[in-house]
């Protein structure tokens, strides 16, 4: 029986690119706890939009014998008439791509997206899409996005690949939670982690009583504006719980080592306030910590390659291996909607910091769902051991966000 095709529109295919770590794997395999794992499907084209100096995209598309095409049609339909795939990687994350006046790269996910459901809605024929991180920069590309999918038929699968990292201790609300509060740790640019740390965030309260209705309004702030909010936007004492469970920080308090801290205070629709703390100079890894009826829980969040050994970027093996499965089965496996509403969110609070720290209502962002019960591939312990410390891929080039 032949495997599955799948094509791949890239932004750009340099060391450390999200290219690197994700398609890289459908080329060269998938390490992880449980061993090492060969593809399942064929990848049979790929598009990238980008060349810089450092490109390595053609050398593997030789080596790996993939077809390079000059157009995302060509490489959906491999240079015939119709669609001629099974599924699409859409990798549109690194490049040299304009900023706007909010501090957030434009990446061109929609127009990627554009091409990719032309070609399904012409051919008449929906297959499964996966988008790399956050939907788009701004709420109407990402909904429009997010309904294109519906229309054409294809199963949409997006994110970031926290949710399925290392958690250290292994914590997972149960369904229907009682949670109370939460905050979520991260560090680095506000556009580029804030957004993993908002899904750190999200996959998580996703699980609580009544499951997700939403968020109302979001604010920003950044420098002292943070520590003169502590307890009334977030809870230090969680924050200190989420950020005890990281091994690899300086001895002291957050304030001694982080000079510009930032804030995301994210008000859901059912009431409960949350928070993401962004502590660049104190900590290099990201972390959680809830107040579950009356008890707090809390654990490290570890991707491969921040702060310990560079590895295999394991993670992106949990996160591909997930993209492959719903690539196989057809069924998403983790709501699209999560990475939906993230988008928004993170729109949102960088809007808010540009109108000057503003309380940002967010009507617009009433996104409704249940979080799914499990989903077959991810770690269940604490940081990576086994094939995921081996030295991979060849090439070693450093991940970027």
């Amino acid at each position: 029986m032949s495997k599955k095709k799948i094509a791949a529109i890239i932004s750009e295919y340099r060391p450390g690119s999200h290219a690197d770590v994700i398609v890289g794997k459908y080329l060269q395999g998938f390490p992880t706890d449980q061993g090492f794992f060969e593809p399942r499907v064929e990848l049979a084209s790929m598009y990238i939009d980008m060349f810089p100096d450092n490109d390595m995209g053609r050398a593997m598309a030789e080596e790996f014998g993939v077809p390079l095409y000059n157009s995302m049609p060509a490489a959906l339909c491999l240079g015939g008439k119709e669609l001629a795939v099974d599924g699409v990687l859409l990798i549109g994350e690194h490049g040299d791509y304009a900023w706007n006046e909010k501090d957030q790269q434009l990446y061109p996910r929609r127009h990627f997206m554009e091409q990719i459901c032309g070609v399904l809605g012409t051919s008449g024929r929906g297959v499964p899409i996966f988008n790399d991180k956050h939907l788009s920069y701004n709420w109407t590309d990402a909904k429009w996005m997010y309904d294109r999918a519906k229309e054409v038929g294809a199963e949409f699968m997006a994110g970031s690949s926290l949710p399925v990292s290392w958690r250290s201790p292994w914590v997972e609300h149960e369904l229907e939670a009682p949670l109370e509060e939460a905050v979520a740790i991260g560090f680095s640019g506000l556009d580029i982690y804030g957004f993993h740390t908002l899904e750190v965030l999200q996959c998580m309260v996703e699980r609580r009583k009544g499951g997700e209705i939403g968020v109302a309004a979001v604010t920003c702030l950044e420098g002292q504006a943070v520590w003169d909010t502590a307890g009334e936007l977030w809870s230090r004492e969680l924050a200190e719980a989420a950020c005890a469970e990281i091994a690899d920080k300086p001895e002291g308090a957050m304030e001694d080592h982080c000079q510009n801290p930032a804030l995301f205070a994210v008000e859901y629709r059912d009431g409960l306030r949350a928070a993401v703390l962004m502590l660049s100079g104190y900590i290099h890894d990201l972390a959680y910590a809830a107040r579950v009826d009356g008890r707090v829980e809390a654990c490290e969040f570890y991707a491969q390659g921040h702060g310990g050994p560079k590895g295999a970027y394991a993670h992106f093996s949990y996160l591909s291996l997930n993209i492959e499965e719903m690539f196989l089965s057809g069924q998403a496996q983790y709501p699209i909607e999560r990475t939906l509403l993230t988008s928004g969110v993170l729109e949102a609070a960088l809007t808010s910091r540009y109108e000057g720290y503003s309380r940002l209502e967010t009507p617009w962002l009433d996104v409704a769902y249940q979080s799914y019960r499990d989903f077959p591939w991810r770690p269940r312990g604490p940081r990576p051991a086994g094939a995921c410390l081996d030295p991979w891929p060849p090439q070693g080039g450093g991940h970027d966000g």
